[in-house]
């Protein structure tokens, strides 16, 4: 049976979110149906608010969500109703190139819920990254769904369904960052804090957090950091270098995604050193290095999609930690907020005041 929930819908290219009412189907071979529990307000739902993923109006925006399986449809063995969730974006096949090369972090042919979310009156919805979790419910396909430890808060949980995941990732999964490593995060919003709470929990000895932002260099350093840069007063790449006798660090992460802090990554690293790239850069961006200089220092540059995640297999790790006390996933957590509360989020993300709001509901 259908079921009526209030959701917060982007209608048209930088106009105003609204809370509307959303039509949410019976879940059909494969889908679940998830009650959310809090959902975080990621810059990813304000690019679709302003045209920049595409444009497929109106959108049901939210998909850092945690919440409890529902009811799910035929065919589904991987959750069962009453199991608390973390939602992601990255529904595996199993099947594919990549699938089948054990190497299922890179899927080449991810799912989302077969059926629409619709408008009162019919319209269908393009749920955010196949979530739309700025919602009292969402439809997903069921391998959307990773099961955790219950006693996790929601609000915290859900942001490894994006941001904080891709941060971790990059440093864990993607840099490979081990013990007695030298680490280097150029951008330190909740991404680049996230990597640098990974770089710790990998046991890096020096970790850099590098911003133009105090604000976000003393959360760095209460997240792992050992030094801080402001790259506004001084030179990002010779602060890193000197922290690090001279060479560079093992491995620079750029978590802002412009050709400038690219090039910064790639001379603030030592001969040898690995550049993850996971800041997301806008379609018109070019890079220019001197191809020589990239011939000449070796190492590796490596993009992170994701944080080059399983969810099967990291988010029930990364709770755990969190469980533990390892892991603060609760300092990600700015604020908490209502639905009607998403475009002064959105503002507030803009100046920079905050790592994460998150609804509640």
């Amino acid at each position: 049976m259908t079921q009526q929930v209030r959701g917060v819908v982007a209608s048209g290219k930088g106009e105003p979110v609204r809370v509307e009412t959303v039509l949410v189907p019976d879940p059909g071979p494969g889908e679940a149906v998830v009650k959310v529990r809090a959902c975080g307000v990621c810059h990813t739902d304000l690019h679709y608010r302003e045209g920049g993923i595409n444009d497929e109006f109106p959108f049901l925006l939210g998909h850092e969500a945690a919440g409890v399986v529902e009811s799910v449809g035929e065919g589904v063995t991987e959750v069962a109703p009453g199991d608390f969730v973390i939602l992601n974006w990255r529904a595996v096949c199993g099947q594919c190139r990549a699938c089948t090369r054990g190497r299922p972090w890179y899927c080449f042919a991810t799912h989302n819920a077969a059926q629409p979310m619709t408008l009162a009156d019919g319209t269908p919805l393009s749920p955010a990254l196949g979530i739309g979790a700025f919602a009292e419910k969402t439809l997903v396909a069921a391998g959307q769904c990773t099961k955790v430890d219950p006693a996790a808060s929601p609000a915290a949980a859900g942001l490894l369904g994006c941001g904080v995941m891709a941060g971790l990732g990059a440093a864990i999964n993607t840099g490979n960052v081990g013990r007695g490593d030298s680490v280097a995060v150029i951008g330190c919003g909740g991404v680049g804090n996230a990597a640098v709470a990974g770089a710790r929990l990998a046991g890096a000895a020096r970790i850099i957090a590098v911003d133009v932002d105090d604000r976000k260099l003393e959360l760095a350093r209460s997240l792992g950091a050992t030094h801080t840069v402001n790259g506004r007063t001084a030179d990002a790449v010779k602060a890193v270098q000197e922290l690090t006798g001279g060479f560079g660090a093992d491995v620079v992460i750029d978590a802002v995604g412009r050709p400038e802090t690219y090039s910064q990554a790639f001379y603030a690293r030592d001969l040898a050193g690995t550049v993850v790239l996971v800041g997301v850069p806008t379609p018109e961006m070019k890079l220019e290095l001197p191809l020589l200089d990239v011939f000449g220092r070796g190492g590796a540059l490596k993009s992170s999609w994701y944080g080059d995640c399983l969810p099967s297999r990291d988010f029930p790790m990364l709770i755990d930690l969190y469980l533990q006390g390892r892991l603060d996933l609760d300092a990600f957590v700015s604020e908490t907020i209502g639905l009607d509360d998403i475009e002064e989020a959105f503002a507030k993300m803009g100046r920079g005041e905050v790592l994460r709001s998150v609804v509640e509901f």
